[in-house]
């Protein structure tokens, strides 16, 4: 599926950046900054992956 749809891989970003914090929980006093970052960045790669859709004729109108 994602050699057919490549533009899919924007969704990882979020849970990538979310995952990644996960080790630093406790220990960096930035987490919060690191979180809210990735949860602002959610919306953007969304927005990418549906560009992507709709470039490739595959999503809605």
């Amino acid at each position: 599926m994602i050699k057919r749809r490549p533009h899919l891989l924007w969704l990882l970003v979020p849970y990538l950046l979310f995952v990644a914090a996960l080790p630093f929980v406790n220990r960096v006093p930035f987490l919060l900054f690191w979180l809210l970052g990735a949860t602002v960045l959610t919306p953007f790669s969304v927005a990418l992956a549906r560009r992507g859709d709709r470039r490739a004729g595959r999503g809605t109108k």
